[in-house]
């Protein structure tokens, strides 16, 4: 055993030094410099059901973040959105897409069974999967238009499964306007290799994606990776990694892995308020969100129908909800906090969410922050 290893091996994390280390690694405890696709990178991709959502989370790890620079990335196929950790829309660079898709098959073909196994029996799905192919590639359209398209082709299922088969056998990309800040559209897509004119990556590289994690979110235990790749068997790949990596405990005694050289601040760090967009991969990356949210909170932020609402940070954990509303004389930005907050909170709060209004183009010619208490 080396040196660091012998140093870190038993050691217990608290909570709090979990969050700075998750805070460090997502650029959170102060915005950095550096180009967009490399951000993007950092971070594994981010979580996209929310075409705008990107926007806010680049604007709140990146100095001097512009919206033009994330659009432009899209229409220039710089950048994709696409299904992939957990089965879940995902932005991520061109060159993530290739190699993270083929990876996340397994993830894609556990979805597919549990939304249409009974419907799919005796189905060739190959088949099935391969004329969605040919029509995406002609000419990009929606789930429902394919569906529709499928069934007409003698497959027998209904639109909803049919385009179920193909959206998990095939790697598709939605493509622009959809995800541009301030377009609309419909949902349009057609295969990332038609659409990157490369192939997907031939390569097996569990252990790759493992240290991706790590780099983003670690440390971590086997049940966390899991978690946020939608993955089975992890363990056996992390066997393989061990020599390559530390370990730690939390305080419930789990083992956690990590890469040796990456950050781990101390536990006081300091930590400004940040606003995360909806369906940050902060609150999704982890069978226990101690390190970053109290459970208490869940269902103030985890809706029913399943949104994950935007968050605010305090002290680098979440303490409430936020929102923006406009009208034509007025953007008003709503924060409700989950506790009572000091009013040095407030004060920090309301310059954040100032500097947010003004990225949200919400100040044509006034703006507002309500502050709400549940």
């Amino acid at each position: 055993m080396d040196v660091k290893k012998a140093q870190t091996e038993g050691k217990v994390l608290c909570n709090r030094e979990l969050n700075r280390a998750l805070l460090a690694r997502q650029m959170l405890l102060s915005r950095v410099k550096l180009p967009i696709l490399e951000a993007i990178e950092k971070l594994v991709g981010m979580q996209s059901q929310s075409p705008n959502a990107p926007y806010f989370g680049l604007w709140s790890r990146i100095e001097d973040f512009r919206h033009e620079e994330l659009s432009g990335l899209l229409r220039e196929r710089q950048v994709v959105r696409m299904a992939l950790m957990r089965s879940t829309l995902h932005l991520v660079t061109a060159r993530d897409a290739l190699r993270l898709r083929p990876l996340l098959q397994p993830v894609m073909d556990r979805s597919l069974k549990g939304a249409f196994g009974k419907q799919l029996q005796g189905v060739d799905q190959e088949a099935l999967a391969a004329a969605g192919r040919e029509l995406v590639e002609k000419e990009p359209m929606t789930f429902h238009e394919l569906g529709i398209r499928l069934s007409k082709h003698g497959s027998g299922l209904d639109p909803e499964a049919a385009a179920g088969v193909v959206r998990n056998r095939i790697p598709l990309v939605q493509i622009p306007p959809r995800g541009i800040w301030g377009e609309g559209g419909q949902a349009l897509h057609t295969s990332v290799e038609t659409w990157l004119s490369r192939p997907l990556s031939s390569k097996s590289e569990p252990e790759w994606l493992i240290r991706r994690y790590l780099a983003a979110f670690g440390p971590a235990t086997v049940k966390d990776i899991q978690v946020w790749s939608g993955l089975t068997r992890i363990s056996e790949d992390i066997k393989s990694l061990c020599p390559q990596l530390v370990t730690f405990r939390n305080e419930r005694g789990e083992k956690l892995f990590d890469l040796p050289d990456a950050p781990r601040p101390d536990a006081e760090t300091p930590s400004a308020p940040r606003f995360l967009g909806e369906f940050d991969n902060m609150l999704l990356s982890y069978s226990d969100r101690g390190r970053i949210m109290e459970d208490s909170y869940r269902k103030r932020v985890f809706t029913s129908n399943g949104i994950i609402r935007a968050t605010i940070l305090i002290d680098g954990f979440v303490v409430g909800t936020w929102k923006l509303t406009n009208s034509r004389d007025c953007g008003v930005l709503h924060i409700n906090s989950f506790r009572g907050l000091s009013m040095q909170e407030r004060d920090a709060l309301s310059e954040e969410g100032a500097r947010m209004l003004h990225f949200a183009g919400a100040h044509a010619a006034a703006s507002e922050i309500i502050f709400t208490n549940s």
